[in-house]
């Protein structure tokens, strides 16, 4: 019976730590987490091992040190939120071990908690207001289309091609063409201005972030690596910028 209890802790601490990594959590965050869950069972002696792409945890004193990958990283710190607060509660003693697993697979299973169609507008509305800071209100128009347009084509290529690079290329691509169509249509005046705005929803801020905040914190490995994700994913946005520029 020990020994399925533990199986069953490790099981809760790795959904955590899995919910977490996919959704935009730091790596100290999901290890701490992972760390107090455990403790919270009685598991005092615990070790985590986190990296963008896997999971490494194990009791220690026992035989059960498991692994996961993690293929696929998005940005829902809605979800990182509830996570923490299920930690917070397991801390606290108001739920059982049972009862932790439940919520977790919830948060899981769980639709985004906004539909595509908001996240879009969302993301033209964002597009446009930066275009507007930096070159005037004349770009507001032109840059909420070119925006919207770019979110929505990365989020469909993204759902048909499991590689960011491309959709992200695909997307910078869509800006920059619309961009340079809706200038020649008399939409706007400086082209430049317009296409910063509506890749600016692409940008890897979060990346970017949590880049240096695992740097400052030791995490080398961790923050190396998105910081090659954030490169890589700004590498595609110029790339898709300037193939349009190229052919203008």
């Amino acid at each position: 019976m020990m020994g399925e209890r533990i199986e069953d802790v490790v099981d809760v601490c790795l959904l955590a730590g899995k919910l977490m990594l996919e959704s935009g959590g730091e790596t100290y965050r999901v290890e701490d987490t992972m760390m107090r869950i455990a403790a919270s069972f009685g598991m005092a002696r615990s070790h985590s091992y986190v990296t963008p792409t896997a999971i490494i945890f194990s009791i220690e004193g026992t035989n059960s040190t498991r692994l996961i990958r993690i293929s696929e990283r998005s940005t829902d710190l809605a979800k990182v939120a509830v996570v923490n607060d299920i930690s917070r509660r397991i801390s606290r003693g108001e739920l059982t071990l049972s009862e932790a697993r439940e919520e977790l697979a919830r948060v899981a299973y769980a639709q985004p908690s906004y539909p595509l169609w908001q996240q879009t507008a969302a993301a033209a509305l964002a597009s446009a207001c930066f275009a507007s800071l930096i070159g005037g209100i004349a770009h507001f128009l032109p840059s909420l289309v070119s925006g919207g347009a770019a979110f929505w084509c990365f989020e469909m290529v993204h759902r048909l091609v499991k590689i960011r690079f491309f959709a992200e290329f695909f997307a910078a691509f869509v800006a920059g063409w619309l961009v340079l169509w809706l200038a020649k249509a008399g939409f706007g005046r400086d082209v430049a201005n317009m296409m910063i705005g509506s890749v600016m929803p692409l940008v890897p801020g979060l990346a970017i972030t949590n880049a240096v905040r695992d740097l400052m914190a030791g995490h080398l490995i961790a923050g190396l690596s998105r910081g090659a994700e954030a490169f890589l994913t700004a590498f595609a946005i110029g790339t898709g910028i300037a193939f349009v520029l190229s052919i203008r």
